[in-house]
């Protein structure tokens, strides 16, 4: 608990999946948080299910709103930011590129925006995605000096960020603002409910009885339980906000080790092993582009920050459907999700 204990961290996307769970982890670590995000979709999010609401301080802002979102933090006066809220799905960034690009990038701008204007030291973690890479879809873990890029507007959004975020710290950092990116693979997890997600769309599907319709059974992803890139991102701000001379103010890639990269149909198929279900091949000739194949390289990270995964394919898979299963059962999230808190911090 150390450094977080008392620390004053603002979350922006604190209602979503990942910020969810880190907010859980942050509390179980003694932080003071604060989160800023929009109100969660539907009524069974996961911020709703672990009672946040109840047992944290947030406002619902919309970060492409400038003014809101500086009062919100000057009000807080955080020392630590961890930026998590984005339009995170591909295929709705198809739908809606302005305001994908409005909200990961202008979004992005007014929080550094209301940063640089604080009186105190502050140091931010901008997570962006295993996306932001131009990707030649070949079987090479990129690495964080690899160029940028992005086909789709979600990934190109984001590797806009990880520029934003260079061209901020160089122009207006120092000692009192310091800033670091962050770098994830495909994150799973319990409370996971979004629409068009892999990992919620089956478990819709094998709790209604149903087959699992599968779009892209021979991508290849990155897959990891939701707790080790945030374990990732808590490493990341500590290094940097205690280094003193400027060190970790980069990019950082936080996935799985290399033997845990799979195709969606081998994570399909793992899934149904704990909860008995079928899936079929749903692909679409005429959809969208998504990549084909993501791979990371955390040698950086493991190097650097002494960071590395805790828990490999097999146990993101079992804890991931134990989660779902319990919930499904009338178990409580709340309990199960510190449960699996404490298991991992245990392990690590």
């Amino acid at each position: 608990m150390g450094f977080w204990q008392d620390k004053k961290v603002l979350i922006t996307g604190h209602t979503g999946f990942k910020g969810a769970w880190l907010s859980e982890l942050l509390l179980a670590r003694g932080a003071r948080i604060f989160g800023v995000a929009l109100p969660p979709e539907g009524d069974d999010s996961l911020f709703q299910q672990l009672r946040l609401p109840e047992r944290m301080q947030g406002a619902f802002v919309d970060i492409r709103h400038a003014a809101a979102l500086t009062a919100e933090i000057q009000s807080f006066d955080p020392e630590i930011v961890l930026h998590l809220a984005a339009q995170a799905l591909v295929r709705r960034s198809y739908q809606d590129p302005v305001g994908n690009w409005s909200i990961n990038v202008m979004g992005t701008v007014h929080l550094l925006d209301a940063l640089r204007q604080m009186d105190k030291p502050v140091t931010a973690v901008i997570v962006t995605t295993d996306k932001v890479y131009e990707n030649n879809e070949r079987d090479y873990a990129y690495r964080e000096n690899d160029p940028l890029g992005g086909y789709d507007p979600y990934s190109a959004s984001k590797a806009a960020c990880e520029l934003l975020s260079t061209s901020w710290r160089r122009s207006f950092g120092g000692d009192k603002l310091k800033i670091a990116t962050a770098r994830a693979g495909n994150v799973i997890g319990g409370g996971d409910w979004s629409e068009d997600r892999l990992v919620p769309d089956i478990i819709r599907a094998l709790e209604n009885g149903k087959s699992i319709e599968i779009r892209n059974p021979a991508s290849i992803r990155p897959w990891q339980h939701v707790l080790d890139p945030l374990k990732g991102y808590l490493t990341l701000a500590e290094k940097v906000d205690q280094a003193t001379d400027g060190a970790f103010q980069t990019g950082y890639n936080f996935g799985p080790e290399p033997t845990d990269i799979h195709t969606v149909s081998t994570l399909a198929d793992a899934m149904i092993c704990h909860w008995p279900g079928r899936w079929i091949d749903a692909s679409d000739p005429d959809a969208v582009h998504e990549a084909g194949r993501l791979n990371l390289s955390i040698d950086k990270a493991r190097n650097e920050l002494g960071w590395k995964p805790v828990w490999r394919f097999e146990d993101a898979i079992d804890k991931t459907v134990h989660w779902y299963h319990q919930v499904a059962f009338g178990a409580d999230p709340l309990e199960l999700t510190q449960a699996q808190i404490a298991a991992f911090e245990a392990a690590r």
